[in-house]
């Protein structure tokens, strides 16, 4: 029975992916899970699995392919099926008829012995490919008659760069070799932006006694596509700015408790976690405390309705090297301020090197963007559609203040509330600020 390959839909909101490589060739026998292709989403480089065990018949699509979700990329079956009432139905063209027998023709080095179009591989070795991002088709085999063998695919991680499964695309396309280039991620790994960076051209030389200059961020003239992520990105702000009432509160608070609660947990967690707790952390567990207190600003708008959720899904966005991106920590009202830490640094890391799950980047209910490391004090945010309101962030900074009738030097921090006026009121707004200002202030009120 033949099996159809689909472009899986990996989120609510994805429409469209773009295949970024096929890990097979027609021909290859492939188990139930293996992983056919990579798949990039407006959020993600994800693997895309076999359905069925069998020989992969037929590709539809190609590398670089830009496919609409639910459609057949490719056809598993066995050698023989006849595979032209499926490529007639899905409008592709029909195989060439064999050649009549001959001799074989040589097989690449590289290339394990059998039958033309198929690797060899134990399971291990697949496995083990997959998860360092190793083509078992540049790798020879030293097992029994060419197989490859997990010490081939280690000896090849060794000689292969660490990068994310985007920054190979890059490289690919631009002739790149990733053996020189420096890697910038987690652990020295390259990212796209490292790629980059070697395809720009090198900026003139400083004249001399100047200070040396920084590398521009782009070549100036240069025409970079509105597509992907960006081209995801410019379509949900342009709607959210146009669809939503969107009005902007902005407070300015007290962060002293807020940064001595946040060095005491540094001081008495860090040893345990492996991590210091952040501030992040500790302002999605005072807007989880707020949004349960007030459900009419944890809502969205269902046609001509606002349901008000029963759950508590913060978002963080996230600068990374595709793209502003929102990991979603959930249930964010019912965990501890280190679990939220636990939670935020594994998504943020995924989300980082574009290996984020299917509902890591949606489904959340409030977001909070933060600002201060870069020396902003306010900002206008704008909602991230469907949710109701978005918290600005700016940054901590040393002030003097009226402090018990005193002057004194005091943590200030100014936030912002961007909400949707169609949704609530302005009040009501408020006094969501208001208590998350409180916490803010008095954060120990968390453990009440």
């Amino acid at each position: 029975m033949i099996a159809e390959v689909i472009l899986p839909q990996l989120g609510e909101t994805m429409n469209e992916g773009t295949i970024v490589q096929w890990l097979v060739k027609e021909g290859d026998t492939v188990n139930k899970g293996d992983v056919l292709f990579q798949l990039e989403s407006d959020k993600a480089v994800l693997d895309a699995e076999a359905p069925a065990k069998g020989t992969v018949l037929k590709i539809l699509h190609p590398k670089g392919s830009k496919v609409p979700v639910l459609t057949v990329v490719a056809l598993i079956g066995e050698p023989g099926d006849d595979i032209t009432p499926y490529l007639s139905r899905l409008g592709a063209v029909a195989p060439e008829v064999a050649a009549p027998a001959g001799p074989s023709p040589a097989l690449p080095e590289a290339r394990p012995a059998g039958e033309a179009g198929r690797i060899f591989a134990s399971p291990r070795a697949r496995r083990v490919a997959r998860e360092k991002g190793i083509d078992l088709r540049a790798v020879k085999g030293s097992g029994p008659d060419g197989r490859i063998v997990e010490a081939d695919v280690l000896a090849a991680a060794e000689l292969e760069p660490r990068a994310t499964p985007l920054a190979r695309k890059v490289a690919g396309a631009a002739g790149v070799p990733l053996a020189g280039v420096a890697g910038s991620g987690p652990g020295g790994r390259v990212v796209r932006a490292d790629v980059e960076q070697m395809v720009q051209p090198a900026a003139p030389a400083p004249a001399m006694q100047a200070p040396p200059a920084a590398a521009p961020a782009a070549v100036a003239g240069q025409m970079v596509p509105l597509a992907g992520i960006r081209a995801r990105i410019a379509e949900r702000m342009s709607r959210s700015a146009q669809e939503t009432a969107h009005v902007t509160l902005t407070t300015e608070v007290d962060a002293t408790r807020l940064v001595e609660a946040r060095t005491q947990l540094k001081e008495a967690l860090s040893g345990t976690l492996g991590f210091a707790i952040g501030y992040n952390d500790l302002l999605i567990a005072i807007c989880a405390r707020a949004l349960r207190e007030h459900p009419n600003v944890n809502c969205r708008l269902e046609g001509d309705q606002i349901r008000l959720l029963d759950e508590v899904h913060i978002g963080l966005a996230v600068d990374t090297d595709r793209g502003l991106l929102v990991p979603v920590v959930r249930n964010a009202d019912r965990l501890r301020v280190v679990e939220i830490a636990q939670q935020l640094r594994e998504l943020v890391a995924r989300a980082r090197e574009g290996k984020s799950g299917p509902g890591e980047l949606t489904g959340g209910t409030f977001t909070i963007t933060n600002l201060g490391m870069y020396g902003v004090d306010a900002f206008t945010p704008i909602i991230n559609l469907p949710e109701c309101a978005i918290l600005g962030v700016g940054r901590i900074r040393q002030e003097p203040a009226v402090f018990a009738g005193q002057i004194a030097i005091r943590q200030r921090l100014w936030l912002s509330l961007t909400f949707d006026h169609r949704l609530v009121d302005g009040a009501p707004a408020a006094r969501f600020l208001q208590r998350i200002a409180a916490l803010v202030e008095e954060p120990y009120l968390l453990l009440a």
